[in-house]
């Protein structure tokens, strides 16, 4: 090798080196770790207990926290002064939860059959009849995707529209929507991976994906758990399995998990509070939440993003 041929091979590998570093710079400012999300000195503070399997927190414009006690039938909003009140009784097994753009409490009332929306005063208007329902998530211009555990499908409802299956073949169970409203999470609790799907125009579902895996699973089971979900403004997703609330970056990898508050089923999260800062799970008969470092999104006051 001559002395041009060994200096042409130092600056290309100068070069690489130099990519590779830079490459390894980028992962890392990508990274986000579960330190970027809990605050050292905080940790869960039961709100609510005495209760027999809470579901559904949701969380309106001013960020009260809403959730259901399935059995019980009945529906309870803790204030953002941490007040617990009774909001609605005799819920007919209400499941899955979500307020609208127009400031009504959206909810799967299986016991009925029905989708329904709740006023202010615990009164409701149905807006789909004769369906079984899981959860939900309601989009800025009032669509509403939901699952159908007894069927393995996922239904849209357009805005003053006639129901329709979106997507099949599966055991859906919860069900969210990225911030820009662009594409639609579900979970199956059987597998260990996330589902996630492109919304079109119309509202159906294309190019199904395994993108959140692979999730954790407890010693002695082969089955994650996934159940209820909730999302932040920087795109992180959070899902109640099994083992805790595992957190995924946009790429879909998994960032960390958070412990559960008891050792006991976890269904679902969301974030609440003024700032909606504060996040909150629902874990068997109790509820609790903790302060951090994010925001929870919202659907709506926001435009969908295709």
């Amino acid at each position: 090798m001559n002395t041009l041929q060994l200096r042409c091979c130092v600056s290309v590998a100068s070069t690489l080196l130099a990519s590779v570093v830079s490459l390894a710079g980028i992962c890392h400012a990508q990274d986000m770790p579960i330190t970027q999300v809990l605050l050292p000195d905080e940790g869960w503070q039961l709100v609510s207990s005495g209760h027999t399997f809470t579901e559904g927190p949701a969380v309106d414009a001013e960020g009260n926290v809403y959730f259901t006690d399935v059995h019980e039938n009945k529906i309870f909003k803790i204030n953002v002064d941490g007040k617990v009140d009774l909001f609605a009784d005799e819920t007919a097994a209400t499941n899955g939860l979500m307020f609208g753009s127009d400031g009504r409490l959206y909810g799967c009332r299986n016991g009925d059959r029905k989708i329904v929306a709740y006023a202010q005063d615990g009164s409701f208007e149905t807006i789909v009849d004769d369906v079984s329902s899981n959860d939900l998530v309601v989009t800025s211009d009032l669509g509403i995707y939901f699952t159908d555990r007894e069927h393995d499908q996922v239904w849209y409802v357009p805005p003053k529209g006639e129901k329709r299956v979106v997507a099949k073949g599966f055991r859906p169970n919860g069900v969210i929507l990225w911030r820009n409203q662009g594409t639609l999470v579900v979970t199956d609790s059987d597998e260990l991976h996330l589902w996630t799907y492109r919304i079109e125009e119309n509202g159906n579902l294309a190019f199904g994906e395994k993108y959140y895996q692979p999730l954790f699973h407890p010693s002695g089971k082969d089955k994650p758990g996934s159940d209820g979900m909730t999302v932040d403004t920087n795109g992180r997703l959070y899902v109640a399995t099994y083992v805790g609330l595992q957190m995924f970056d946009p790429t879909g990898r998994l960032g960390g998990v958070i412990a559960k508050p008891q050792n006991k089923f976890l269904s679902n999260a969301t974030f609440g509070g003024l700032e909606r800062n504060i996040l909150y799970v629902t874990c068997s008969d109790k509820v609790y939440r903790r302060l951090t470092k994010v925001k929870g999104a919202v659907y709506f006051g926001s435009a969908k993003q295709k």
